[in-house]
């Protein structure tokens, strides 16, 4: 396989990896891709990106001083995309960076970037959040812990990315920290939502209008109008599964625990998704809470 040399690889085209691959070949970036299902590489393809069918080939195409994007679900998958059976690693050349968009654990990041650097690799701990048309818009928000020297060098690659890139500190590890905090807000808030929707459906309120004065009231979250209106409008269109916040909610907990920290709304909402999941839900969109609470028991 003969592909052209690049500043930028990206394993994982999937919802995310996906919109970041659109939006980097429509910035005028040479991009190889790859991703295990044959659909999402067709989808790569049509966006304009060169595909390659390993991590390892995908990473043999970087330049001297180029960047191998991780968008995949979680810290296992990380590991493989890495380490495993034709992994990235094997083909990098020192100097090369590795930057992590996952949500996973902080001391994973920490591991993984350890393991990098024994290799002389760089890594960019850079969790992602805003979804999948922000990612494609150049809107989503970008957490980057990592040397100052660093981000400079790709700085260029960055900013195409995003405009709203957020320095958190040098630190690896601190951007997972900080994507675990907000995405237990986010999930807290959905949760919030869908609950006081299905009140509200108890009370006989239409439920379009109740939304309404939410957005335009001390309720309103961003997560709660963007999931709600869909589930009103009955778009069940997958874009950020329920396992992916019952995973957030659960890492998160599990930070705060380790910290010595318990809060009262937290657990709650990790229970939750937790609970859907269970009930089979975990595969829909996490919009889905709003029917579930909607058919949650008389007393």
């Amino acid at each position: 396989m003969n592909l052209p040399p690049c500043r930028v690889a990206v394993v994982g085209a999937g919802n995310m990896g996906g919109a970041i691959v659109a939006r980097l070949c429509e910035q005028g970036w040479t991009v190889v891709a790859c991703d295990i299902d044959p659909a999402r590489q067709q989808q790569a393809a049509a966006a304009g990106a060169h595909l390659a069918g390993t991590p390892e080939t995908a990473a043999r195409a970087l330049v001297e001083d180029g960047l191998l994007i991780v968008c995949v679900v979680d810290a296992a998958q990380s590991q493989a995309v890495l380490f495993g059976l034709q992994g990235a690693v094997a083909a990098m050349q020192s100097g090369q960076t590795v930057m992590l968009c996952p949500t996973i654990a902080p001391q994973d990041t920490e591991a993984l970037a350890a393991a990098l650097a024994e290799r002389g690799l760089a890594c960019i701990d850079a969790p992602m959040s805003g979804g999948p048309a922000r990612a494609r818009d150049g809107s989503m928000s970008l957490m980057l812990a990592a040397p100052g020297e660093l981000l400079a060098r790709h700085q260029a690659l960055l900013a195409a990315l995003s405009s709203r890139v957020f320095r958190i500190s040098e630190r690896v590890g601190d951007g997972a920290k900080t994507k675990l905090v907000n995405n237990l807000l986010a999930g807290i808030h959905l949760v919030g939502a869908a609950e006081v929707l299905a009140l509200a459906d108890r009370l006989g309120l239409d439920l379009p209008t109740t939304l309404g004065v939410i957005e335009q009231s001390s309720g309103q979250s961003w997560i709660g109008s963007d999931r709600m209106r869909r589930a009103l409008a009955g778009d069940v269109e997958p874009r950020a599964h329920l396992t992916l916040l019952e995973k957030d909610t659960r890492l998160a907990i599990e930070a705060a625990s380790a910290a010595g920290f318990a809060g009262p709304l937290g657990e709650t909402a990790a229970r939750v998704f937790a609970q859907a999941s269970a009930a089979g839900l975990g595969e829909q969109d996490d919009a889905v809470l709003l029917a579930w609470l909607r058919g949650a028991p008389r007393r």
